[in-house]
């Protein structure tokens, strides 16, 4: 950890030396998915971004706790419904039995794109009891109100001691209207339209509701990340994750909470990546301006000429800074294509070959290792993976030339050289995350994306999208794959 690291705090709005609270270690908590459907290509973009920046960590030598959440109860629909519960009532399945199916189509995803697990992935139900006491710390400390069995946040009074609520997201408390997907029809429960539910009074007909000493309700949305980072990071941790869309109400509302709970600001660096967009603009299911993974793999979509692999897909988002917005085309996911074969090509020859044994230090020495710091150097100025990226480049042409023979390894010395291979292959690997291009991978890779694709085929069948299910059928059966469907379940083998 020689080199320094700088990181850009969403909260002072500048890069800032990363100096962990605890010196050697790093807390890391990520906003998890809301389990009540598949994963977007949006979400995956945040995932991919803080799983490079979980591994560049370790890669610099830091034991980090890594702590991202399941979100499966408390995340509110604009008209105030809870969108696990919609689903579920729409999908004719128990909340819990809904949850477990995305959750575990979201591992599958994340599978597929070569994300590291998380240490700890705590759901918020099974932290009920803990956000209770944090609803009670908040209303002891004067710092929330009950009304009619709901408990309200009092930003208010919040504002008035601390002057701090809007500081991350640039808001300011009297220009906030209601947004924050609180009941909205509760809003004259209020004191004043920026104050949000912690715990919600549950209506009869509710099905996800506990007891509590305020009524039989749910927890906050914005409550359960205060509770479950903390307990697993300790009141004051070193990185809070998410994408920019959580900034408000979401992250605003958590560092409220615990400065409401416990005095003290939960998180030194705020880390948010920016948003995917398609064609130049936002996704939309509305106006068909949308693509799923799955159709960005097979290429069953009209945005794309072809399907693309799921390393090419994880490429294509490295070439972008996390907190810049990317923009998803079928062209640059042509030219991402090509990149990562040759990136992989290149660390393919690197990996195979051995110096002879007979080389001096030369310019080329110089050139190599300079090119090797600022791969570092690019990593530790905010995780730039598109500068590391490019300079990774620089050395796939030494590579190619040593290969072709228009590069003598005698120009090259050992010590060099095997710096070069160690690096490259960390850096490709273990920093970036492309998958290792051998038979066992590939196999368990392409028995993965099956996997996930006969499970989104069952839900289209569940939901009576009888197209989607031929469509997948028909495309695996053209590439071999021999789907039968029986009263386990959906089995599949290899046929031809």
């Amino acid at each position: 950890m020689e080199n320094k690291l700088y990181v850009y705090n969403s909260k002072t709005r500048k890069k800032e030396l990363f100096e962990p609270i605890n010196p050697g270690h790093v807390g890391m908590y990520v906003c998890g998915p809301t389990v009540y459907n598949e994963v977007h290509l949006g979400n995956v973009r945040t995932f991919v971004s803080f799983d490079v920046i979980y591994r560049y960590l370790k890669y610099s030598g830091y034991k980090v706790r890594y702590v991202r959440n399941i979100t499966d109860v408390g995340h509110l629909t604009e008209s105030g419904e809870d969108k696990v519960l919609k689903r579920a009532k729409l999908e004719q399945l128990e909340p819990m039995e809904l949850v477990q199916k995305y959750t575990n189509m979201f591992h599958e995803m994340m599978s597929i794109f070569n994300t590291l697990n998380p240490d700890i992935e705590p759901r918020a139900t099974g932290h009920l009891i803990e956000q209770m006491e944090m609803v009670q710390e908040i209303l002891d400390n004067g710092y929330a109100y009950e009304k009619n069995g709901s408990v309200y946040f009092d930003t208010l009074k919040f504002n008035d001691d601390y002057k701090s609520y809007g500081k991350l997201s640039g808001r300011k408390i009297d220009e906030l209207l209601t947004e924050t997907r609180d009941d909205l029809k509760n809003q004259d429960e209020k004191r004043h339209a920026s104050d949000f539910a912690i715990w919600m009074k549950a209506s009869d007909e509710h099905i996800m509701k506990w007891n509590s000493p305020w009524s039989v309700g749910f927890p906050g949305w914005h409550l359960e990340c205060s509770v479950m980072s903390t307990k697993y990071l300790g009141e004051t941790f070193d990185i809070h994750g998410g994408g920019n869309d959580l900034k408000f109400p979401h992250h605003e509302n958590e560092i409220a909470q615990n400065i409401g709970a416990r005095g003290v600001e939960p998180v030194k660096y705020w880390l948010h990546s920016n948003m995917l967009l398609m064609n130049g603009r936002k996704m939309s299911k509305s106006d068909g301006n949308t693509i799923s993974p799955y159709e960005l793999f097979t290429g069953e979509s009209p945005h794309v000429s072809k399907g693309y692999s799921p390393m090419a897909v994880r490429f294509f988002m490295l070439q972008s800074h996390y907190r810049s917005t990317l923009d998803l085309t079928d062209q640059a996911m042509q030219a991402a294509e090509k990149g990562y074969k040759k990136l992989m090509d290149a660390a393919h020859i690197l990996n195979s070959m051995e110096h002879p044994g007979k080389g001096e230090v030369t310019d080329k020495d110089k050139k190599i290792l300079s090119i090797l710091e600022a791969m570092e150097n690019d990593m530790n100025d905010d995780f730039n993976t598109p500068k590391a990226l490019a300079d990774t480049f620089e050395l796939v042409n030494y590579i190619n030339k040593l290969k072709d023979g228009h590069l003598d390894f005698k120009e090259i010395s050992v010590d060099t050289f095997n710096k070069m291979k160690d690096t490259f292959v960390s850096f490709v690997y273990d920093v970036f995350g492309f998958r290792k291009e051998a038979a066992g991978d590939d196999k368990g890779m392409f028995e993965g994306m099956v996997e996930l694709l006969i499970t989104i085929r069952n839900e289209a069948r569940a939901n009576k999208d009888w197209a989607t299910s031929d469509l997948i059928r028909d495309k695996l059966k053209e590439i071999g794959i021999q789907l039968k469907d029986g009263k386990d379940g959906t089995s599949w083998s290899k046929v031809g």
